[in-house]
This record gives C-alpha cells, sequence and structure tokens, in this order.
C-alpha cells in the first residue's frame, strides 16, 4: 500500500480492480434466516471471523450476493478493514464484500496482504453514523504484484513460519490453561470437603452466618460525575478484583447511601448474567480510592463478612475453589435468557471455617501461590505478543520480496 516503496525486480504495483472482481454483499430478507444448517452459510461481518476461515451462525434460503470457495472476504462496514477467506459456497450481507482473484493472482498472497494491511484499509472508511468503504474504495487499493510462481513459492515460504508460530502459540495456550488447572488444584487441597474429617479447631458454619448479604441499588444517569456517585456492576469485576474506576455514576437520595455503600473486603457476587459461569462470580473490594464512597448495583449481591469470624480473602478464595463453584453453577434460575442466582441457596452453603488465625497463614500461602502463577500467564501473554510481532515481520519481509 506504499508505492513509494521499491519492489524487486520483477514486480509492479496494480490496482486491487485490476487483479479482482470485486462482490459487494447484500444481506438476503431476515424471515430467510435459520440456525438449522438449511440452506447456505450466511456471514455478515467480522463477528463471523474465524483465524482463516469464517465460521457460521446463520444459514439462509434466499442467497442474494454469493462468495465462493477460495474468495478473500473483507469487512466494508465498522469495523473495517477485517479479511477471512470463504471455504465454502456462502452468501454475504452487506458488511462484506467477497474478492474474487483473477489468474495472476494466489489467494493467500492477496489474503497476508490485506492481512497485514487492516489497519490502513480501516483508515479508508467513512461515515457520521459507522464507518463504511466503498467498492471504490477497494478497487484503488494498490498491492504489490510478481509473478505467479513468485507468489506462490513465497507463500508457502509464508505457510511453513505461520505453521511453527500456531504450535508455538498452542503451547502456550495449552501453558495457559495448565497455570489456571494449576490454581484450580490449589485450591481444591486447601478446603476440607463436606463429609471428610476436618483438621481441629475448624467447624462447618453456613454461609449466611457468618456474613451479611445484600442485594445492590441503582438509580437515573448522573449529567455530571460530581451531581452522583460511582455504582459498581459486574463490568468492574477483573478477575478476583472489583475496579472501580469505570463505575457507572447514578443519582442515589442521601438516605440509602449508607445501606448501599462498599467497605475494603466487602464481596460482590454477580447475580445476574446471560453466561452461567459469570452467575454467582465473586470478587473482593479491597477499599476506596482517594476516599471516595462507592454503591453496588442491583444486579450485584455484597456479602459483608463478620470480621470476627471470617476474613474477606479466606471466603474469597473459598467461593473460587471448584466445591463453592459448583454451587454456584446449580443455583440458578433462567428468565426471558438471563440467568439469575439463587440466593437463598447460595447463602445456605456450608463453608468449612478454621480459626481466624489459620486464615490469615491460609490466605498468605494462597496470595504466594496466585502471585506466582500471576507471574507465569504474564510470561505466556508476554510470549503470545511476541508472536504476534513475529507474525507482523515475516509478513513485512515477504511483501518486500526478502523471504
Amino acid at each position: 500500500m506504499h508505492l513509494s516503496n521499491k519492489l524487486p525486480l520483477g514486480w509492479k504495483w496494480v490496482k486491487l480492480g485490476e487483479t479482482c472482481e470485486i462482490i459487494m454483499g447484500q444481506s438476503p430478507p431476515s424471515i430467510t434466516y435459520n440456525i438449522e444448517r438449511d440452506g447456505i452459510p450466511f456471514f455478515q461481518g467480522k463477528g463471523d471471523f474465524g483465524e482463516i476461515y469464517p465460521t457460521a451462525r446463520v444459514w439462509c434460503k434466499c442467497p442474494l450476493k454469493i462468495a465462493r470457495p477460495g474468495d478473500v472476504l473483507i469487512s466494508v462496514r465498522a469495523p473495517v478493514g477485517s479479511v477471512n477467506i470463504a471455504n465454502d459456497m456462502s452468501c454475504i450481507g452487506r458488511g462484506l464484500a467477497a474478492l474474487r482473484p483473477n489468474n495472476s493472482l494466489d489467494v493467500l498472497w492477496l489474503f497476508y496482504y490485506l492481512r497485514m494491511h487492516e489497519d490502513q484499509i480501516s483508515a479508508l472508511g467513512k461515515g457520521s453514523t459507522f464507518s463504511a468503504i466503498t467498492k471504490t474504495d477497494l478497487d484503488s487499493i494498490f498491492i504489490p504484484l510478481p509473478s505467479l510462481s513468485e507468489q506462490k513459492r513465497i507463500v508457502a515460504r509464508i505457510n511453513d513460519l505461520f505453521s511453527r508460530i500456531r504450535e508455538a502459540k498452542r503451547l502456550r495456550q495449552e501453558a495457559q490453561q495448565e497455570a489456571e488447572r494449576l490454581w484450580q488444584s490449589v485450591l481444591a487441597d486447601t478446603f476440607p470437603k463436606p463429609g471428610t474429617k476436618l483438621p481441629n479447631g475448624w467447624q462447618w458454619v453456613g454461609l449466611y452466618e457468618v456474613c451479611q448479604h445484600k442485594t445492590g441499588i441503582w438509580g437515573p444517569e448522573s449529567s455530571h460525575p460530581d451531581q452522583g456517585l460511582p455504582i459498581v456492576r459486574s463490568t468492574e469485576i477483573e478477575g478476583f478484583l472489583i475496579r472501580p474506576q469505570t463505575a457507572s455514576i447514578r443519582i442515589v437520595s442521601n438516605d440509602r447511601i449508607e445501606a448501599f455503600k462498599l467497605e475494603a473486603e466487602d464481596i460482590l457476587v454477580n447475580k445476574s448474567s446471560g453466561s452461567a459461569h459469570l452467575v454467582g462470580w465473586p470478587a473482593i473490594f479491597e477499599g476506596s480510592i482517594e476516599g471516595k464512597i462507592f454503591l453496588f448495583s442491583n444486579f450485584m449481591l455484597r456479602l459483608r463478612p463478620n470480621r470476627e469470624k471470617i476474613l474477606g480473602w479466606f471466603l474469597l478464595y473459598y467461593l473460587h475453589n471448584p466445591l463453592a463453584r459448583s454451587v454456584y453453577l446449580r443455583a440458578q434460575d433462567t428468565t426471558s435468557g438471563l440467568r439469575n442466582l439463587r440466593v437463598n441457596e447460595f447463602m445456605k452453603q456450608l463453608i468449612p471455617l478454621p480459626t481466624l488465625h489459620e486464615q490469615h497463614k491460609i490466605v498468605a500461602y494462597l496470595k504466594r501461590v496466585y502471585e506466582k502463577i500471576q507471574s507465569l500467564k504474564e510470561a505466556q501473554m508476554q510470549t503470545e505478543a511476541e508472536l504476534q510481532s513475529l507474525e507482523q515481520a515475516i509478513l513485512d519481509k515477504a511483501f518486500r520480496g526478502e523471504l
């Protein structure tokens, strides 16, 4: 896309429209959509895109614009620029265009070049309501074109290098999953199971016996941050912690603030969600920031531990162990697609409770283990970023004729 770049001998810059037929998508009537695999796959935009080939979520019986196997699909409405390859006869909606290469252009050469320049293509988008690009925009994109045999040679080299990167990514993902399994194993080994003999000084108690619980509050949106109070929602949960900086500012009457404000080591439980594994998910509030008062929403359940009986961090770790998670995964009802925690059942679950002295020791041990596992995960994330950079570097060399 940089015409100022010097191309290798025998290469030339050509417009996309010179090497491809460009088919702009058109969505069929929604009445023809189905999820029963009746008809042909229907793709609407980037949301259907996988790593290379898209994944159908909807099928339709009345396709208006067709992509053939081997066509390059490109998102032409927000978000603009993402690319994929059709691996089957497909219907494409108006959020997509199909690029059908002629005999001078290898499909993977085109795919890799456009993927390398997704950000620049995205910058071509125009529109006040949403970003979009036109057929004319696509037609005028320049691509470097060597001979077909040279394209195939370079693509084969890219595929070889990328297959090694994909294997490295697979191993990294397995390592990340293994780190999570290790953490769950540590939690499972730390807390006794019902029916087993408790260590000396431990006892079984109901969750309701060691903490108060309360559902949150909501209010009209504030037009100014100084005229309302921040209310924590499930979107402020990040792993074990509450990150209240993004809380929604709402108007709440003064006489209700005291009952719904958060204190250090309060635990918030996600009470409602569309996803089963998110219902019942607990996170801890570490304390106010700069003395601010934070409240919590009506979709959250606040657990306030009795500090004379149980530590907030001890309770949090217990609620994340596999046994406790199985409780809140079962204690759910579904209403209009929304899953809700059965609070009374959740509060009746039994907690193995040691002395406060023993709780402090357990919390200190689990924090040390968790920090080590997090360090491992962060190193794996760094590896992921390095692999992404390596992919980009390979493509950069490929399209300069240096691969």
